[in-house]
């Protein structure tokens, strides 16, 4: 059976566009057997270029595209922005639900969560299986990419990754789904270590954020993630993984363990 996939973006920038081309190309390529059943956006048209490109890109290859402004709608309704580590304001319940309204045209069996600024309310992730993509491995560090790269450089980390797992109301506590490894102690990233201002776990933020060994870290997860993102979704079209309930299953019916695509990811890359 077809895996009808669902694409939630914002679009603000290169990276969730390059997920979406790479998922969409494999998908034509004859690589899985999926179809795109929509892509939601909480833009509309006119509130950023960036955006705008990006659903001139979907549009172009058929997919149903929808939209709905999660700004206009706060504003609409007075709501609050949210503010991290805080319960999600009342709107955004009411929100979701709207979406969930305006996708019911277009069942899926699964949600990629590519370069969506907005967290998924209790109710929408209870009824639905969704991905969420995170930039580092299941043993962490957690929070968001800039942290995550200024905690491995303190720490003087061997390794880092991606992963994927599904989401939860818990922000990034969802169950790991795949992932993939690269290495951070290699010839290349030692000779940008030893360019360092001084010991990494003296430098603050500012200098840890201006320095090359951060890009070239940051880079590495970067080109990662569409590969990860193509390699986790074939698994499903593949019926390696598939979804149950609040399960994510095996080809034997058994909880499937974390996949370590690692491999696949490389090819990808090669």
């Amino acid at each position: 059976m077809t895996l009808r996939i669902g694409w939630f973006t914002t679009a603000r920038g290169p990276g969730s566009r390059a997920m979406f081309e790479a998922v969409r190309d494999a998908i034509e390529a004859g690589a899985m057997d999926a179809e795109l059943a929509f892509v939601f956006c909480n833009r509309e048209r006119g509130e950023a270029e960036a955006t705008d490109s990006f659903l001139d890109l979907a549009a172009q290859g058929g997919t149903p595209l929808v939209t709905r402004s999660s700004v206009y709608y706060r504003r609409e309704v007075g709501g609050t922005l949210s503010r991290p580590g805080e319960p999600l304001p009342a709107w955004r319940l009411e929100y979701d639900r709207l979406v969930d309204d305006d996708l019911e045209a277009h069942p899926f069996d699964i949600g990629m969560l590519a370069g969506y600024m907005l967290i998924l309310e209790r109710e929408f992730v209870s009824r639905h299986a969704v991905l969420n993509l995170h930039p580092a491995l299941p043993t962490g560090p957690a929070g968001m990419w800039q942290a995550v790269i200024r905690q491995l450089i303190r720490e003087g980390a061997e390794e880092s990754g991606v992963m994927l797992h599904r989401a939860i109301a818990e922000v990034d506590e969802g169950p790991v789904v795949a992932y993939c490894r690269y290495p951070l102690r290699d010839p290349e990233l030692e000779a940008l270590r030893e360019q360092l201002p001084g010991p990494p776990a003296e430098l603050d933020d500012a200098a840890l954020d201006a320095s090359e060994l951060f890009a070239a870290i940051r880079a590495r997860g970067v080109a990662r993630e569409a590969p990860l993102v193509v390699a986790t979704l074939a698994e499903f079209a593949a019926a390696r993984r598939r979804v149950e309930g609040p399960l994510i299953l095996d080809a034997s019916g058994a909880p499937a363990e974390p996949a370590d695509l690692t491999g696949p990811v490389n090819a990808q890359l090669a």
